[in-house]
């Protein structure tokens, strides 16, 4: 059995469509997700912004994440999906850290500072 791993994936959406229409497509994403095999954390919008350069003739995008955890092969196939869509203009998908302490190694403490009396 694979085990998941979290993911954070940055949409950049068209902005042309109303924030209902976002969220519709934020809701239908989440699902393919869920239908690939991921488990979907949270999917949040975080409205329009300015971009950097034009993005297919576009000077502003509505940026969105989705937290998620899964298999590398169910992102890659979704980030095949992504690049279908026509309504994403950009994504970055980034798999999160996860703070692991190796067994039997000791806590780093602060070295104490010895002062000059």
């Amino acid at each position: 059995m694979n085990s998941l791993y979290p993911y954070e994936i940055l949409v950049i959406v068209d902005p042309r469509p109303t924030d209902e229409e976002v969220a519709a497509l934020l809701t239908k994403l989440g699902e393919n997700l869920n239908g690939l095999g991921a488990e979907l954390g949270k999917a949040e919008s975080w409205g329009k912004r300015r971009l950097a350069y034009d993005l297919r003739k576009q000077r502003e995008g509505t940026y969105a994440v989705l937290e998620c955890s899964a298999e590398p092969a169910t992102i890659k196939e979704f980030e095949r999906q992504l690049r279908l869509n026509e309504q994403v203009l950009r994504f970055m998908t980034t798999r999160v850290p996860v703070k692991k302490r190796v067994r039997g190694t000791p806590k780093r403490e602060p070295a104490a500072v010895e002062g000059s009396a």
